[in-house]
């Protein structure tokens, strides 16, 4: 068979196809060393951990551990010692509330997050300030309905933004959003969409410009871990969310509650229930093995993470 020459086009039209691809290639080459891998900003080891009467959030201000029972506020030193109960906490509340949920500690002050609430619902969501010293009522404010918020199991506060941060248990559209108010006058601000949605979210915290949930979507009937998230937010409209950290050091898999850093050591606090079941976010018997439910606070030491590129392939 006579062999085919090549032609000056078919050379051309090779050495361009071959540029062209070893562009490409160079492209995807370059873009995959500068994108950041998505991957926890701290390293999470367990230090100890001690029980509590309250069984909805753990936060400090340095000095105190607060901790937040569903009826009730707590006071204790940092080795674990009840200092000071406030188990009638609705007293003064322009609107009546059966539960609170997270909480945070700022300026002396702890803000609460309070609603009514019963089988999976809640209503009459309002931001209670209590004093730090005497647990007791100083203020409250209402949430705005408008924001679509429909249940609130937690609540922090941004410093630097002078923000006060809200998020809800609920799932479907209330659970799919960050709720942003400000600090100062009380105002509802806005609400961020979490991409992806992290399920159950129980608590929220602020800490050096990024705030960090905690997510009971882990089945303790199969004795799946709950997770931390972090989720960066910007003046955006959503935020990305990031898997922070796996609980897998529990004594056994329960429900996961509100949690903080304790500004003065850089630990972080979680709250963990365990040997209770829950149906709706209500305590509906006991696991074999338990006559009640145990309420615990884990203490984490937290070393940051340097990022760090995406490998190349």
């Amino acid at each position: 068979m006579p062999r085919i020459l090549p032609t000056r086009r078919t050379h051309r039209y090779l050495a361009l196809s071959v540029l062209a691809g070893s562009l490409a290639f160079s492209s995807l080459t370059l873009a995959a060393e500068a994108a950041p891998v998505e991957q926890p900003s701290y390293r999470y080891t367990l230090i100890d951990t001690f029980a509590v009467k309250g069984r909805q959030g753990v936060v400090s201000d340095g000095k105190f551990y607060y901790v937040s029972g569903s009826k009730a506020l707590y006071k204790y030193d940092t080795n674990g010692q009840l200092l000071k109960s406030n188990e009638t906490p609705f007293e003064g509340y322009p609107v009546a509330a059966n539960h609170i949920g997270g909480i945070d500690v700022f300026n002396g002050e702890i803000f609460v997050s309070a609603e009514n609430f019963a089988d999976g619902v809640g209503r009459d969501i309002q931001i209670a300030i209590h004093d730090a010293e005497t647990l007791k009522l100083k203020r409250s404010f209402a949430f705005d309905p408008e924001s679509g918020q429909q249940e609130v199991s937690g609540i922090c506060v941004d410093p630097d933004k002078r923000s006060v941060w809200m998020v809800s248990w609920v799932g479907e559209e209330s659970g799919r959003y960050l709720y942003e108010y400000s600090l100062d006058t009380g105002k509802y601000l806005r609400k961020v969409h979490l991409q992806p949605v992290p399920q159950w979210i129980q608590g929220i915290h602020y800490w050096k410009g990024q705030l960090f949930v905690t997510a009971d979507d882990g089945d303790a009937d199969f004795d799946e871990p709950d997770h931390l998230y972090r989720v960066d937010v910007t003046d955006k409209s959503y935020a990305p969310v990031i898997r922070e950290k796996t609980f897998s050091e529990v004594k056994r898999q329960g429900e996961i509650e509100a949690g903080g850093v304790d500004p003065k050591t850089g630990e972080f606090l979680v709250l963990i229930n365990r040997g209770s079941r829950i149906v709706l976010g209500m305590v509906k018997g006991f696991y074999p093995g338990y006559d009640r439910e145990i309420s615990e606070v884990y203490r984490f030491r937290m070393e940051p993470q340097a990022s760090t590129p995406a490998k190349k392939k």
